[in-house]
This record gives C-alpha cells, sequence and structure tokens, in this order.
C-alpha cells in the first residue's frame, strides 16, 4: 500500500478549521498521482508518448472523522481492481499517530476511484497499455 504525506493547510479548511469535504479528492489525487510516479508512471509522460491520459470516472466516499487545521495526514492508495480502460484505486486518509506503534492511525475518510484510460483529444475510452498494467503489477 503507498502513503503520501500532507499536513492540512488554511486552504484545505472551511470556516471552522475544519478539512473540506471535497479536499478528500484532491488529497487522493496527490496519492494517487505520486503512486503511479513512484512506479514509473508519469501522467504528462504517458499522454506525450501515447496521446492518452487517465482520467476519474467515478468516485465514492465515506466521511468518518474530520481532519482539522495543521493536522498530519498519511493519504494510501491501492489498487482493487484493473480492467482493460479502467483501474480501481482504494484511498484511505488517515490521522498520523505521535507514537508510532501504540495506536493505530485513525481512519478519516476512505474511499474508491475508478480512473479510465481515454484518448487525450477525443475522451474516447482505449484499452490500457500491457506495459503500464505490467508496472501496476509490481
Amino acid at each position: 500500500m503507498f502513503q503520501w504525506p500532507v499536513r492540512v493547510y488554511w486552504e484545505d479548511t472551511d470556516a471552522g478549521g475544519i478539512v473540506f469535504y471535497a479536499n478528500y479528492l484532491k488529497f487522493f489525487e496527490r496519492s494517487r498521482t505520486e503512486w503511479l510516479r513512484s512506479l514509473g508512471i508519469g501522467q504528462q509522460q504517458l499522454k506525450d508518448s501515447t496521446g492518452c491520459m487517465f482520467v476519474v470516472t467515478e468516485t465514492a466516499i465515506r466521511y468518518h472523522r474530520p481532519a482539522r487545521l495543521d493536522d498530519e495526514l498519511i493519504v494510501t492508495a491501492s489498487m482493487i481492481e484493473t480492467g482493460r480502460a479502467s483501474l480501481i484505486v482504494k484511498h484511505k486518509a488517515l490521522l498520523k499517530t505521535e507514537q508510532p506503534g501504540e495506536h493505530p492511525a485513525t481512519l478519516l475518510c476512505e474511499g474508491t476511484i475508478r480512473i479510465g484510460w481515454v484518448h487525450g483529444a477525443s475522451l474516447q475510452p482505449r484499452r490500457i497499455p500491457a506495459s503500464i498494467l505490467d508496472s501496476l503489477k509490481t
């Protein structure tokens, strides 16, 4: 499971100092992008070399507890399903604990994101190249 650290800034919060609900999607996007990058899959390079790109086609999110200003989060990404033209990635936003090992990290938000592989100009679905699918299996 890939993990990416995120700190909550003013711009991430609402008037009450709580993370605005839609910003979890931004956190998930960053985690997913860095996960792909860690596997050697740079999204701009893919678009430049193949003419295709990943786009979000579906989301499902459940909120458990709020994150607040200055909280340190760990945002995870893991593959749960691969198809010919799309992937489903599971994400979690966890509150980073001060004492690792003492208590499990608190689950704040979790969700799944389906990303589809499409031609950049037409946005028509395409089959995900085998080289990308092979990279995701490592």
